[in-house]
């Protein structure tokens, strides 16, 4: 005795009903398929199941299967390989991650006057600020006067008691001759150059009025003559 069988598979495959032997089991679709369509996969693993989604194994007759309104309505879907797995590993370590980054910063919330955490505790750093600014000027003061203290032994001067420092009598005398010289030479160096200054802007401003003083003649003949002219013109 024969039923039918609806059976749908995947793109580019139709759903097609075949008629097949109710003694025989479900392995033998693929078979029948390859007749009908040569370019099914055979060499596929697949799985079978019903419309309703109860799987059906293949070595299942087709007498054990509900057979509704005289068909029986099977799916074909290819199985896919999956990997290696540890994918549960992956969201654990993620998570682990994510709870060491995860911050207990509240300073945005309020306490129960309603003053935001943050303001408290600027509030606090303050005070202690404060409360701690003698210690840092008597520090500083100190600093300052050992350093002081410093410089006074350094220059041979005794280190002051009181309001006035002593200057010890420890004479020093300059003994570098190769100094002098350069000094004395660098101020004699200097002491020329402003002599020889002096004296070119000297004669520029003699020859300025030496080469200034004959056109004043010249200007006072052109008036006599412009005179003698006008005098000597008839009425």
């Amino acid at each position: 005795m024969s039923v039918n069988v609806l059976v749908s598979s995947f793109n580019p495959f139709p759903t097609v009903s075949l008629r097949v032997h109710k003694e025989t089991d479900v392995s033998s679709i693929f078979s029948l398929l390859t007749e009908k369509y040569p370019s099914f996969p055979s060499s596929c693993d697949f799985s079978f199941s019903l419309t309703s989604g109860v799987p059906v194994d293949s070595t299942s007759l087709f007498t054990s299967l509900d057979e509704e309104e005289g068909f029986i309505s099977l799916r074909i879907t290819p199985k896919l390989l999956g990997g290696k797995g540890g994918f549960g590993s992956q969201l654990r370590a993620a998570g682990g991650r994510m709870s060491s980054q995860k911050t207990n910063n509240n300073d945005s919330c309020r306490d129960l006057s309603g003053r935001r955490l943050s303001t408290v505790k600027e509030a606090k750093k303050l005070a202690a600020y404060l409360e701690a600014e003698p210690d840092r000027k008597k520090a500083i003061i100190e600093a300052r006067k050992a350093k002081i203290e410093a410089l006074e032994r350094q220059l041979g001067i005794e280190p002051s008691t009181g309001k006035e420092a002593k200057v010890s009598t420890l004479k020093r005398r300059l003994d570098d001759t190769e100094f002098l010289e350069q000094s004395k030479e660098i101020v004699d160096s200097v002491k020329n150059a402003v002599a020889a200054g002096l004296l070119k802007k000297k004669k520029l401003k003699t020859d300025h009025l030496s080469t200034k003083s004959p056109s004043a003649p010249l200007h006072k003949n052109a008036e006599t003559t412009a005179t003698q002219a006008t005098t000597t013109t008839p009425a």
